[in-house]
């Protein structure tokens, strides 16, 4: 995967199966600046956050064994 980011190309390699996750915020086709690429951080991290919020809701319904 290549990025383009404030005019320099980043390459990085990935497993096929991450590559979705890494591009849902952030766009190969064109050119992105630090502040777009923060942007995608932070959503990524917010649903990263509400996602582990799920599984402790879930997990507190389990019955202590």
């Amino acid at each position: 995967m290549t990025f383009y980011i404030n005019n320099m190309a980043y390459t990085i390699n990935v497993d096929d199966e991450l590559e979705p996750d890494i591009v849902k915020f952030l766009s190969l086709e064109k050119h992105i600046n630090t502040q777009e690429l923060l942007l995608a951080y932070v959503r990524r991290t917010q649903e990263f956050h509400n996602f582990k919020k799920e599984i402790e809701e879930i997990s507190n319904k389990l019955p202590n064994l």
